[in-house]
């Protein structure tokens, strides 16, 4: 009988091993940091096993999403011609990108009317946000398209579904109640995932930016931009009266705080780019938000 138990469970830590390093998208050197990054990774996949159990149906997550959108006023009153612009900019990127997503859901795409947001998010069931201040330091179209294809990703592999399961349950809040969703606020879902996820967002979104025709250098050139940014205004603290607002430099340091460190990204960023063999993709198209105004209104 021990020996059909020890059997038993030499089986199923050989199933697990192979079963977690089939699903790792990218190769770990020879060392003890393999062991320690299996081990988080089926730490990870076993926190979420409760949530795969109980998984919100599309039609149930698409419900949801839409009931978050309905409480999180992001616009304003008053839509500046420039920022019409903006928002139609991100809707077009935003639908070109979603048509390569592996979940068939209603995504929609939205500009946050903030300079100061230097961030995006998403939420279940498709509906993706874009800061204006994030907009503010991109130079090229493909650093779009990639945020827009990070942020697609975290819906696609379930992660804000999960997010809003957990919330759920530590709020003791029940799903199925129109109105129970108040009590989850908005800064839940810009406060980023675990490094796990934000990591998969970050490899997943660079495929959905590629197969949508856009460089995947695009993922590389941004996180340059959030390397210095970081190095910059958050390490050396330099007076916000030069470039940025101190409300700004306020939400840099939590976008920082809840994703990985923008040297990580770049060299997982670089590690996918030479897997694929997409090194000669690497002319980025200008960022160009086209519009006209008459009598200082947009129009289309």
């Amino acid at each position: 009988m021990k020996r059909a138990v020890a059997f038993l469970a030499v089986l199923v830590v050989g199933v697990a091993a192979l079963y977690f390093g089939q699903r790792r998208h990218e190769s770990t050197p020879v060392s003890a940091n393999a062991v320690v990054e299996l081990a988080a990774d089926v730490q990870r996949d076993v926190s979420r096993v409760p949530m795969r159990f109980t998984r919100l149906s599309d039609v149930e997550e698409i419900a949801i999403g839409n009931q978050l959108a309905e409480q999180y006023p992001i616009t304003n009153a008053e839509v500046s011609s420039e920022e019409q612009a903006l928002e139609s900019y991100v809707r077009r990127v935003g639908n070109v990108v979603a048509l390569h997503a592996h979940r068939r859901l209603p995504y929609s795409f939205h500009l946050v009317q903030n300079r100061a947001m230097i961030n995006a998010f998403s939420l279940p069931g498709g509906h993706v946000y874009v800061g204006e201040g994030l907009l503010d330091l991109m130079t090229s179209e493909d650093q779009l398209a990639f945020i827009i294809g990070h942020e697609v990703e975290h819906i696609d592999h379930y992660h804000c579904a999960e997010r809003v399961q957990i919330e759920a349950r530590l709020r003791n809040l029940n799903l199925g109640i129109a109105g129970a969703l108040v009590q989850i606020p908005l800064e839940v879902w810009e406060a980023g995932y675990n490094k796990g996820e934000e990591l998969e967002a970050d490899r997943e979104g660079m495929r959905l930016a590629v197969l949508s025709g856009y460089s995947p250098y695009g993922a590389v050139s941004l996180f340059e931009i959030f390397s210095k940014l970081h190095s910059e205004y958050i390490i050396h603290a330099r007076s916000p009266e030069q470039e940025l607002s101190e409300l700004a430099i306020q939400g840099l340091v939590g976008y920082f705080r809840s994703h990985p460190l923008s040297s990580e990204r770049i060299a997982q960023a670089n590690s996918v780019i030479a897997q694929e063999s997409w090194q000669d993709r690497k002319t980025e198209k200008p960022f160009r938000v086209e519009f006209e105004s008459h009598n200082g209104k947009y129009v289309k």
